[in-house]
């Protein structure tokens, strides 16, 4: 098959269920992440992200061909673009694409980066992740975030669920988290007790049924940051978060996970 490996080529792609406009939007591509392609329905195309495995249909205008000696170079994409609401680029064009933080910024040379056969100079500074201090660094990242709204699927600056906003403040500090709150609950060490959490430490709330719904970042044992109705800061203990405009305990708390020492 053809162009079996492709990089995204515009700042957000949305990733959805089925080969369809209408179809719901299971995550999001950001701009310079990698995929490889599984699968060709007329404009839609199944993917899997490089970065963290996982699938959806996309449009394919909304990607470039790489090869595949390429798509392994960008497994180690470790230039990001850095906590900024003016994450610029421009186009040969002259036309600009906006940047959330957390995008790659792939094969940056002499102030310019390359999608494809494409090129765009930058008008800021890549963030390095791989020079990320976790301990030092995770607080500030987690709270630049705060009051973006909530959006199933979404892993950008206007829009983003709990998840989302998990794996993507440990993206800017070089930790790869998994895409789904059930996913990530799965990595990381166990902390055995509230009363233990460090800052960075993250949360997993479940539902009746026992399934992982949920995610959030400890910045100390008694507050979480997390992504619900909006990206805020709430009252946690052992059973879980209290929302203060409801009143009542939003999410009930499972297990938490440490990712640093």
């Amino acid at each position: 098959m053809e162009n079996q490996y492709g990089i995204c080529r515009i700042a957000v792609a949305p990733l959805r269920a089925e080969p369809s406009d209408r179809a719901e939007i299971v995550s999001q591509l950001l701009f310079g992440e990698h995929v490889e392609i599984l699968q060709k329905d007329e404009r839609w195309w199944l993917i899997q992200n490089g970065y963290d495995g996982y699938q959806g249909w996309m449009d394919f205008r909304q990607l470039a061909a790489i090869t595949q000696d390429q798509f392994v170079e960008l497994q180690d994409c470790k230039l990001l673009s850095p906590l900024s609401i003016n994450n610029e680029l421009l186009a040969a064009d002259g036309s600009l694409y906006h940047l959330s933080p957390g995008s790659n910024i792939p094969y940056f040379a002499d102030g310019h980066c390359s999608v494809g056969k494409e090129k765009f100079r930058l008008n800021f500074e890549p963030h390095d992740s791989s020079k990320s201090d976790f301990v030092q660094q995770v607080e500030a990242t987690a709270k630049f975030f705060q009051n973006v709204p909530y959006l199933w699927g979404g892993r950008h600056l206007f829009g983003m669920d709990c998840s989302g906003f998990t794996q993507t403040i440990f993206k800017m500090l070089n930790i790869k988290l998994n895409r789904d709150a059930s996913q990530q609950a799965e990595q990381g060490e166990l902390v055995g007790f509230l009363a233990e959490c460090k800052p960075g430490d993250v949360a997993f709330f479940d539902n009746e049924e026992g399934k992982i719904t949920h995610v959030g970042i400890m910045l100390n044992p008694n507050e979480i940051i997390h992504a619900s109705a909006k990206v805020k800061i709430d009252p946690i203990d052992d059973q879980g978060i209290f929302n203060r405009e409801l009143g009542v305990y939003s999410h009930k708390l499972r297990i938490i996970k440490r990712f640093v020492e």
